[in-house]
Parts: C-alpha cells; sequence; structure tokens
C-alpha cells in the first residue's frame, strides 16, 4: 500500500514555524536522515506522518502545517494568538548569562521554547537569529535583575553605545554593556557596586573574546 503523501511546502512551513534553519536540522527533530527529507523536497511527496510527530514537538498546529491555516476541525491551535496573529517558536537554550562575574554555564541545548507574536519578531529582526537564555546575577540591575529571560540576536555583533550585549571569554560569558578601548574591551555593568572588568584582546587573547549577540527583550516572572 503506497504511503500517504503531502507536498514538499509542508517542509517550508516546518522551517518557518519551529525557527530552524535548515532541512539537515529538520531531519533531526523527525528523527531521520537529511538525504531523506531531500529526497522528499526533490519529489515534492513528503510523508503525511511527519508532520503530527513534528507538530508535537513544537507545539504547533497541524492544520497550519498542512496547509498553511486553521480549519474548524477542532485541532490544537497554538501555532496563532487569541487574535489570529502567528506565532513563532523561539528556542531557549541552557546557557546562562552572568550579570555579575562570569557564568560557566555555557551549554547550547534547548531547553524548551517560548512563542512570540511573529511581527514583534520581525521588528526587531530575523527570527531565526534569535536565541532565549536566562540571566544569573545582580549587575545589571534595576534594568535586568536575576532570573530574567533575555532575548538576543546573534547576527547582531557590532558593538552600539549603549546597548547590552552577551559576550564571552575564555569559557564564561556575561551580559554587559561594552566599551571598545585599544587592545582592550571593557564590560560594564549597570549596578555601581560591580566595577569594570577590563579585558587584554591583544595577541592570543583575541580569540578568546566574543560577541554572542544583542539583548532585545527582557521579560520576567513576578515573585
Amino acid at each position: 500500500m503506497m504511503e500517504d503523501t503531502t507536498s514538499a511546502m509542508v517542509l517550508d512551513r516546518m522551517l518557518e514555524a519551529s525557527g530552524l534553519r535548515t532541512d539537515s536540522e529538520l531531519s533531526q527533530y523527525l528523527g531521520i536522515t537529511s538525504q531523506a527529507v531531500s529526497k522528499a523536497r526533490k519529489n515534492n511527496r513528503v510523508p503525511v506522518a511527519w508532520v503530527p510527530k513534528f507538530a508535537a514537538q513544537f507545539n504547533l498546529s497541524t492544520d497550519w502545517l498542512f496547509w498553511g491555516k486553521v480549519t474548524d476541525s477542532g485541532k490544537k491551535v497554538d501555532r496563532l494568538s487569541t487574535s489570529g496573529e502567528i506565532l513563532l517558536p523561539i528556542p531557549i537554550v541552557e546557557a546562562r548569562l552572568s550579570a555579575g562575574h562570569g557564568s560557566l554555564q555555557v551549554g547550547g541545548k534547548v531547553e524548551r521554547y517560548h512563542s512570540f507574536p511573529s511581527s514583534f519578531l520581525h521588528r526587531l529582526g530575523n527570527p531565526k537569529n534569535m536565541v532565549l537564555m536566562q540571566v544569573d546575577g545582580d549587575s545589571m540591575q534595576p534594568e535586568i535583575l536575576d532570573g530574567d529571560i533575555v532575548l538576543l540576536d546573534q547576527s547582531k555583533k557590532d558593538i552600539r553605545l549603549g546597548r547590552i550585549y552577551a559576550v564571552g571569554f575564555e569559557e564564561a560569558i556575561y551580559l554587559k554593556r561594552i566599551d571598545m578601548l585599544p587592545g582592550k574591551v571593557i564590560l560594564r555593568s549597570v549596578n555601581p557596586e560591580y566595577s569594570p572588568v577590563e579585558i587584554d584582546v591583544r595577541g592570543q587573547l583575541s580569540d578568546q573574546f566574543r560577541v554572542i549577540g544583542q539583548v532585545l527583550w527582557v521579560g520576567r516572572e513576578y515573585r
């Protein structure tokens, strides 16, 4: 018996809805080889069974993945907000951004996803470049508090005066404002109890300093 199939357009909607960038990444969540996805796209024949499996992982509407809209079939419609706007999931990774003396928790594994209105994200940049991380420490308060979640754009690495960035040095990552001086980077906190951190980035140390991305948004739960 021939397997039921749908159009390869469903693959594009999977990428758009999940924030994944490539068919290779898509194949990992489907639990299949990248060659299988490439073949399905080339032949324009995607197994229907792929769709509910993917929808369950990202809490998406299967109706939207199949047809690009939500029908009245009674299926979940988490893909849309109550106003009918499309929501896009952004990954929350397990790394912690230190608003203090530097966090060594730098793993990039996705813990879960948080969805934002598509129009909001596109106003800030390209959602595919965005990631969420949790803040550990009080050096950026009162602007950013311990336990807050920040939205980063990993494509925005050019330092701009007054903006807050996630940066890495050696194995630690920080959330700071940045001043650039010849041969040095100055990491500045908002909390006056924390002194600026000077990093010499000349010679071999230049490879150990990196800008991870610019902070676009911060959210918190009131305790």
